[in-house]
């Protein structure tokens, strides 16, 4: 059981006389009795609290939302977002569900949500107390990838001033082939620079988890979870890659967030150490 079940109740109306009906939104699993910052705006509807379900040691993070509205709009993903890092940003341990859960009420969320997983999310968020994720993303220059192509590789250099010699027609498959040779390239410095990312940042991190490149991407990625002890010197050590790579590829920080690429994997040790 990972942190992004989806539970198969449907949604329906909650008996709140002639006012709209409302479902029940679940963002995440947290300890119970975990504080809910202020601030927390839900999805759909800003004004709809963000509340605790609680059962036993833990608890779901949960909203209202109306039945007759679709989810799943940009606006919808970031507020989901926006409360499960809120939690996290304030150290608190939290499972997310990646893409939330809707069900029926809120005794559909204790009963078929928290009663049959509470040892499990309880395992769970003893091994995530204390960690957050962080997403490091690394965007190439593309003016100056090209130009360490070209430099590295002299048959590629040539190919491109030789089609630029020639007409849409006489060139199509030179392009055709120049195209492959090139992403052959791109895809090769990826490799080895996230190779480097990884070298560099893992030390400091309790888990990393690379992100699998489209492959018509630039640029790479990867997940860290991260000791709040350990925030200071991961953020260090980012720091110091972003100089080494100033000009070359530009590197974003993305955290302390929820610990979306690890929860499923720890939810399912804490499982498997039962």
């Amino acid at each position: 059981m990972a942190a992004q079940h989806r539970t198969r109740a449907a949604p329906t109306a909650t008996g709140n006389g002639g006012a709209d009906p409302q479902a029940c939104y679940v963002y995440g699993i947290v300890p119970a009795g975990t504080p809910l910052p202020d601030r927390l705006q839900g999805v759909t509807d800003p004004s709809a609290p963000v509340e605790l379900v609680g059962r036993g040691r833990v608890a779901a993070v949960v909203s209202t939302v109306p039945v007759d509205r679709p989810l799943g709009t940009a606006a919808d993903l970031r507020a989901h977002a926006d409360v499960l890092d809120t939690l996290a940003a304030a150290r608190n341990a939290v499972l997310p569900m990646r893409f939330g859960a809707v069900v029926r009420d809120t005794e559909t969320v204790a009963a078929d949500l928290l009663d049959p997983y509470e040892e499990e999310f309880h395992d769970a968020l003893q091994e995530i107390e204390g960690h957050a994720q962080f997403t490091v993303r690394c965007d190439y220059r593309q003016d100056e990838l090209l130009r360490e192509i070209l430099a590295d590789r002299a048959d590629i250099a040539r190919l491109r001033q030789d089609v630029a010699a020639l007409s849409e027609e006489a060139g199509h498959y030179h392009r055709i082939r120049l195209g492959e040779l090139v992403a052959g390239e791109v895809a090769a410095h990826r490799d080895e620079d996230a190779a480097v990312l990884a070298d560099s940042l893992a030390p400091h991190a309790a888990a990393f988890a690379p992100a699998e490149p489209d492959v018509a991407e630039q640029g790479f990625s990867a997940a860290f979870l991260v000791r709040d002890g350990a925030r200071t010197d991961f953020e260090q050590a980012a720091e110091d890659l972003a100089r080494r790579w100033a000009g070359r590829l530009r590197v974003r920080l993305l955290g302390p967030i929820a610990p979306y690429d690890f929860a499923a994997e720890i939810a399912g040790t804490a499982e498997g150490n039962r």
